[in-house]
């Protein structure tokens, strides 16, 4: 979460915010968080099977070193696009492993809890899901991590994330990755969606 929050700083919240077709900050930063949030839980209810984690360590060891990091602007911007990068980059294709068939509800949750519109949501999303697994891919590289001990990284910090009173977006994701996937648990997000914009990354 640390690596995350120093790549999405004030200047990357506003690169995103032009990216997605001119969105207001506030909303574009409470997405983020609600962005990151879901696919950290989603990463590590996927981790918590055997076969799950072995096939998330496979694909850090692939495709995503954590370089990614070293300069998210020009990701988002497309002048990062390199050969041989094309799996690192898509994030279609990472949510589509990660999320599965609940990737159109948690646009919908994300999308309530931020007030952002629900397209630029989406587009949203897209751009951050090689970042969260750049920035996984650079805490197993650099802590040493094998399949367990990603597991446990991603157990860690949902929990912590999870006692964090400032971040009400993490028991939310949890509760919609329990579910059935219907999206029905964004019907409740109106009661804690202001919340989201003094969430995750500090944004008022």
């Amino acid at each position: 979460m640390n690596l995350l929050q120093g790549s999405l700083s004030e200047g990357m919240i506003e690169q995103l915010s032009q990216q997605v077709g001119g969105a207001d900050k506030s909303q574009t930063a409470a997405a983020a968080s609600g962005i990151v949030n879901t696919l950290m839980g989603a990463l590590a209810k996927n981790a918590q099977t055997t076969e799950g984690a072995q096939s998330l360590n496979r694909a850090l060891e692939n495709d995503h070193d954590g370089s990614i990091l070293d300069d998210v602007v020009g990701m988002v911007t497309g002048q990062q696009a390199q050969a041989g990068q094309e799996r690192m980059l898509n994030g279609s294709g990472i949510l589509n492993h990660v999320l599965g068939n609940k990737q159109s509800g948690a646009i919908q949750m994300i999308s309530q809890l931020s007030g952002l519109d629900s397209n630029k949501t989406g587009s949203l999303m897209t751009m951050l899901a090689p970042v969260v697994m750049g920035a996984l891919g650079k805490a197993k590289r650099e802590q040493g991590l094998d399949v367990g001990g990603i597991a446990s990284l991603l157990s860690g910090t949902v929990s912590a994330e999870k006692q964090n009173t400032n971040n009400p977006a993490i028991d939310m994701a949890m509760k919609f990755l329990d579910s059935d996937g219907d999206g029905s648990v964004a019907d409740d997000v109106a009661n804690i969606g202001m919340k989201m914009l003094g969430g995750l990354f500090g944004r008022k």
